[in-house]
């Protein structure tokens, strides 16, 4: 009888708080908080939209929300996520299907992680 072994894929996300620092210092509090805000409601829709047009196999689809999440997670700190993003837009450009794949279940997790720990970073920042 075969076993069947169950893998946790958990990997730290990095962040660089100097991002959220400067912003709150540019902008002040309630200027941060606005851009954060849109910022998560962007990543979030983008991780979405990337996630749709992977189902589809629309590469030009995959290549645009990877940019744009990549633009968006550097705005905020979010290295780890914008990495990994690059890694997605990197295996669309190349035609490999199965790093595609791969690629954007890993940049899923990290977009799950990363989302959480800047809102848990952002309150401990205030």
């Amino acid at each position: 009888m075969a076993k069947l072994a169950v893998l946790r894929h958990e990997e730290g996300v990095r962040l660089n708080p100097d991002c959220l620092v400067a912003l709150y210092a540019e902008l002040g509090e309630t200027g941060a908080e606005q851009i954060v805000a849109r910022a998560m409601e962007e990543l979030a829709a983008r991780l979405s939209e990337i996630q749709r047009h992977a189902d589809e196999r629309n590469a030009a689809g995959v290549a645009r929300a990877a940019r744009l999440l990549i633009k968006v997670a550097e705005q905020i700190g979010m290295t780890s996520f914008a990495s990994v993003a690059g890694d997605v837009l990197t295996t669309s450009a190349a035609g490999e299907a199965v790093a595609q794949a791969a690629t954007l279940a890993r940049l899923v997790r990290i977009g799950d992680r990363s989302l959480t720990a800047v809102w848990d970073l952002r309150d401990m920042t205030i």
